[in-house]
Formats: C-alpha cells, structure tokens, sequence
C-alpha cells in the first residue's frame, strides 16, 4: 500500500489517509454567524469525499478577530449550532473535522478578495473597526494602523482561544488547529516585523513566542487528552529581521511540550510587499526541514496538485500529512478516483466504469 492511503493517528484520532483539505476561507458568512449554512454543508461535504483530514476554513474566537464581515466565528453558544452540522457532514463521508481558530489581529477589517474594492481595508464608515496587534506597526500601505494590544488585551485574548475550543469540541470537531501564520495576530507577536513591544511579549525570542505558547497550553487544557491540536505557521518571513525557519525550528518542539501534535507548515503573510518563491510542492521544504531536526510531526502544504507529488512527499519522509487546497475546490473527486474504495457506493460504478475507459483519472501507481 502506498503510504497516501495509509492511516495517520494523532493521539486518539485516526485519519483514515494521509490526505487533508487545508483552511480555505470562502467568505460565504455574516459577521461570524451562518443564518442559512446551507452552501458550506454542500462545500464541506462534497469536499470530505475520500479525505483523511478536513480543516474548515479561519474560523475567529472574537468579533474584532474577524479578517472580514463575511468570515466564520465562534465566540459565541449561538454559533455552535451551524458549525455543528458543518462537522457531521464532513464526518458522514468518513472524513476527520478539525476548525481552524484565529484571531486576524492587524489584518483585520479587510473586505474579501474579490469584487469591488477586493482585498483592501474596510473603512469604518462601511462598518470596519479597529484592527489589533503586538505594536502600532500597518501591515501594508494604506492599512490602519492597529492599536497596540494592553498585557489585559492579550490574557483576554487567549482566553477567548480556549473559549472556542471547548465550543469546537461540542460542536463536534475531532482536531482544532490554531493559526498562527500569515500576519494574523499570533504570526505577528512572533514577527520582529510586526512586534516592537519592550515588554514580557516583546524583544527577545522568548517574549516574541510567549502569546503563541500560552494559547497553545489553553487550548490544550480545553481540549479533551484524545483530540489533537495542529499549529499552521509561518515558517519564515521573506523579509529582512522576520521571523526565520531557524526561528521555526526552535520554537517547534516547545510548541510540543505544550501540546502541539503537529505543524502545519506555510509561510509569508507577515507585511506587504513581499517576495516568495513558488513553484510545485515549493513550501514543502519547511515540513521536511521541521520534521527531520526536531522530531515533531508536520503537514506539507502549498501548489501540490497530484497524488503523485502528495505520495512522493510522504514516501521520502518531507511530511506526515499532505494538504491538497485549490486544486481539491476544483476537483474534489481527485482522491475518490485514485481510490475508489473511498468513494460513497453510488459512484463507485461510475468509477469503474471511466477507469475502464482508460480516461487517464487512475494513475497506475496509485
């Protein structure tokens, strides 16, 4: 057996393959509230076919956490419901419910990215407010700068981490994943980019990662022992004085001995403008280089469009767990093809019957 198709057990929870649907926002809500979740249970379950893993999309612990208007959130009893059914189709196809959490910090109160005026700050006139963050540095040109978060600000703030986890877990989700990359707010305490505090949550590396660390230890406190807790991170900042993959590498088996299961390795996101590489499989590199030197479990993430790449990956040791995002929205059949025994059984004749059309959808190896 190939080791895609192979099971991946994270404390207590057992993914039936090593394939997983990463956090993509579809900006599909209403100020954190789903009032018809109709369009993200057809999304999430058509998406779960085949899948080891299913992470939903950032999900904020606070209002002022939203990205956007049209973002997901969980601060609040009222929102358990909608989620809840989110979770029970994705673990109706066999399928694992993870929710990323996520507090957007200084890249807060931006508009979705697309439509008029995509991807910008949201004045306060059309319903914006004020971004937070680790100091009173913008993310980019023409961003507001956000207001330097009180040592009060940043307790409450983890507290409304594990508020969402104990919520999550009702809800019906089996993993939770914090996000911690990107230039959301606890990517940028880690950042020198973004952080100029002279104080316990500034400076040093042991201050830059002290938020990070104490809502990863939360939130482990508010998850049951047998649920496992993923951490997506920046593994470095493409900038000069950022936050490094050296950095990472340091900070992985800490994040461990706190109750991280796994990272979930990307990068960038912390400023604008920024230069990144690109390329197939071409954040990859980070997971290998975090698995190999500190032992921690990883996921590997960024433009993996085949099975053949995600087999590859796992087979050379890169990673323990493969994320698959744009290309499994465009074709979320991929993994039910190469696998037909992961397919619900009213398709599995019609994957038989293309297999043996020879329509090239079955890659011999797989």
């Amino acid at each position: 057996m190939n080791p895609l198709f192979t099971p991946l057990r994270l404390r207590d929870v057992e993914l039936r393959n090593r394939l997983g649907l990463p956090a993509m926002s579809t900006y599909q809500a209403a100020s954190g509230h789903l009032p018809d979740p109709s369009w993200h249970l057809a999304h999430y379950q058509t998406r779960s076919i085949g899948m080891g893993l299913v992470v939903v999309e950032a999900t904020a612990v606070a209002p002022e956490g939203l990205a956007t208007p049209d973002d997901l959130g969980l601060w609040d009893d009222s929102q358990t419901q909608a989620l809840a059914e989110v979770a029970e189709v994705i673990a109706a196809q066999g399928a694992v419910p993870a929710l990323q959490l996520s507090h957007a910090g200084r890249k807060a109160s931006r508009t979705r990215p697309w439509g008029e005026g995509a991807d910008a700050p949201l004045a306060e006139a059309d319903g914006g407010w004020m971004p937070l963050g680790p100091s009173p540095v913008a993310f980019a040109g023409g961003y507001r700068v956000p207001a330097e978060m009180t040592p009060q600000q940043i307790e409450t703030a983890v507290a409304q981490f594990a508020a969402t986890t104990a919520r999550a877990v009702t809800a019906g989700f089996r993993a939770v994943e914090l996000h911690a990359g990107h230039g959301r707010l606890l990517h940028s305490f880690l950042s020198p980019i973004a952080n100029r505090r002279a104080d316990a949550y500034g400076g040093t590396f042991e201050s830059r990662t002290l938020l990070l660390r104490q809502t990863v230890r939360a939130v482990r406190a508010a998850l049951p022992d047998e649920l496992p807790l993923l951490v997506r991170m920046s593994c470095c900042d493409y900038l000069p004085g950022g936050w490094t993959l050296d950095d990472t590498v340091r900070l992985a088996p800490l994040l461990a001995v706190d109750g991280a299961d796994l990272i979930d390795c990307t990068s960038g996101g912390v400023a604008r403008p920024e230069t990144r590489p690109t390329g197939p499989c071409w954040q990859a590199p980070y997971a290998a280089t975090i698995r190999h030197k500190t032992g921690v479990p990883t996921a590997a993430v960024g433009k993996i469009t085949t099975l053949e790449q995600a087999n590859d990956l796992l087979t050379d040791g890169t990673c323990d767990l493969v994320l698959m995002g744009r290309q499994l929205l465009v074709d979320p059949m991929l993994p039910a093809r190469s696998a037909p025994g992961l397919a619900p059984a009213p398709y599995r004749r019609a994957l038989a019957t293309t297999a043996a059309a020879g329509d090239g959808h079955l890659p011999p190896e797989l």
